[in-house]
């Protein structure tokens, strides 16, 4: 008797535990899009001479959804090639930008004089637009390629500064001393104590990064044309093609969430932790 009780039990709760997942995991996200394209529908029936309806928009851009990766003579390329080439400019500029963020973070995080000497430069470079840098690069390089992973560059930069930062001067005091009662030598202790424990701080910081370089290289690529996601929005607003625009808006949106949750799988396979979850 007991025994039928408890699969009862058992049965009832995975009943609701699975209702549960489905609401959650189905049916409010599915609200929340249908609420949005109900939002565009009725913008679209208002200013009919200009938005396209979603399923206006889904017919104008079958060809770029059946065949992303066409190539139709000089300039006229599937939305395929111009998010791979985004993609290049945004992992350069990202990757050079962590290589060097990663080290200053250590470097303000474990001495008091490279912080005091650093954190005033990042203090003012941090609030800066990544569109002011674009004229600084283009003076430099002269061409809109490098010009375009050097803002990358730059504006990766300071959020994994601080929080690598605030991983390596957040490790206990106890651990630290255990290091020194053993005697470790300094790059022993950054590589078995220090570097475990900021871990979590270090991805935090390379995730936001790596979603606002995502964001920059939209910009910068209307401002400098080119091969790209960020161009081709432009180009398509100057031919008032709204329904290419939303294409674009969607493949952005999806690439970014994309980008993000491969960085919380390599962070997890790392870290043997949880990955954070970022709003």
């Amino acid at each position: 008797m007991l025994k039928i009780n408890l699969k009862a039990i058992a049965k009832s709760a995975w009943q609701i535990i699975k209702a549960t997942i489905f609401r959650d995991v189905v049916l409010l996200p599915a609200l929340g899009f249908v609420g949005i394209i109900l939002l565009w529908w009725l913008v679209a029936l208002w200013r009919k001479e200009l938005m396209p309806t979603p399923i206006e928009a889904l017919t104008a851009n079958l060809d770029y959804i059946l065949n992303p990766f066409f190539q139709r003579g000089a300039g006229n390329l599937g939305i395929g090639w111009l998010l791979l080439a985004s993609l290049r400019r945004v992992l350069i500029g990202f990757g050079l930008g962590a290589l060097v963020a990663i080290p200053t973070g250590f470097l303000i995080g474990m001495s008091r004089p490279a912080m005091l000497a650093l954190n005033p430069l990042i203090q003012i470079f941090k609030p800066v637009s990544p569109l002011a840098w674009l004229p600084i690069a283009l003076a430099i390089f002269n061409l809109a390629d490098p010009s375009a992973i050097f803002v990358i560059f730059i504006t990766s930069l300071w959020p994994t500064i601080i929080n690598t930062a605030l991983g390596v001067s957040s490790v206990p005091k106890d651990y630290l001393e255990v290091a020194r009662v053993l005697e470790m030598s300094n790059w022993r202790r950054i590589t078995k104590i220090i570097l475990p424990a900021s871990l979590p701080y270090i991805f935090t910081g390379l995730r936001i990064s790596l979603g606002i370089a995502w964001l920059v290289i939209v910009a910068v690529e209307m401002l400098t044309g080119g091969v790209g996601i960020g161009f081709f929005v432009w180009d398509e607003w100057n031919r008032l093609n709204l329904s290419s625009v939303f294409l674009a808006v969607l493949v952005i949106g999806v690439t970014g969430l994309l980008l993000d949750y491969g960085l919380g799988l390599v962070q997890v396979w790392i870290t043997r932790r949880p990955a954070t979850r970022n709003l």
